[in-house]
């Protein structure tokens, strides 16, 4: 009896703390994620992507927009030669609803990993490197 006590107390305890682990968006609607957002913290596995203002994948997402085509549009701003300037990017839909493809500074993937549409976006760059292996940026938006 106290093995089965203890089973189901361990399933209990472990079922909770599944559904506090963020999962890649399976459903994601771009018609919910539009509009403006800020970027609030960014995280890269490689730190020379984003160690200073020029660094390549140091953008600051200013608007999501999607497009006709189910794509999106993504305005931002980035420094360059010492001024803030504004960049469309058009992210190509991909057979998974969440991931895209860019062609910025090469092709690249983005995965929205978790939203709730009107508070937070939470996604990742893959950033392919000179060097051996790939790097990833991740950005956390607020609206």
């Amino acid at each position: 009896m106290k093995r089965l006590q203890l089973a189901l107390g361990l399933a209990l305890v472990c079922g909770l703390q599944a559904i506090a682990v963020p999962q890649t968006m399976e459903n994601l609607d771009l018609q919910k994620v539009a509009g403006v957002w800020h970027s609030m913290a960014m995280a890269a596995s490689d730190i020379s992507l984003l160690d200073s203002e020029a660094a390549p994948l140091r953008v600051y997402v200013q608007e999501l927009r999607p497009t006709p085509e189910n794509n999106l549009e993504i305005i931002l701003r980035k420094w360059e030669n010492r001024a803030c300037v504004e960049r469309n990017i058009i992210a190509q839909k991909t057979e998974d609803p969440a991931v895209f493809v860019v062609d910025y500074q090469g092709e690249r993937r983005i995965s929205v990993l978790d939203t709730d549409n009107t508070h937070y976006l939470f996604f990742c760059m893959e950033a392919p490197a000179p060097r051996a292996g790939s790097s990833i940026m991740c950005q956390y938006l607020g609206a």
